[in-house]
């Protein structure tokens, strides 16, 4: 069995200058936990991989393709394989989710 707890990981160096944390990472899925304070954003890009969020607090805007939505904590939202997408906290709160990569696209 393996227990996994996103407080106890470092974060992650990442474009976005944000707290990003990989929680699990194996050849099937990469899975990411993101803080989210007011005001912060995941820069528009793409994978190669279809990505999934689970918004665990808050609430956060998500533009993906041509769509903006904005989702609240317990939604899980879908961005197909090379979609650009980009992720936003418009809010005054902050804003945590679990990003899943499947198949993972770089394991290590």
């Amino acid at each position: 069995m393996e227990i996994n707890y996103w407080k106890d990981k470092d974060i992650k160096e990442n474009p976005h200058g944000l707290d990003v944390r990989e929680v699990y990472h194996h050849s099937n899925a990469q899975i990411m936990h993101i803080n989210l304070k007011p005001g912060e954003v995941v820069k528009p890009h793409k994978t190669p991989v279809d990505v999934f969020f689970v918004v665990m607090e808050g609430e956060i805007e998500f533009n993906i393709g041509d769509e903006i939505n904005s989702a609240e904590k317990e939604a899980i939202v879908h961005s197909p394989a090379n979609i650009m997408h980009a992720l936003a906290n418009k809010t005054d709160n902050k804003a945590r989710v679990l990003v899943a990569k499947t198949p993972s696209p770089n394991k290590t």
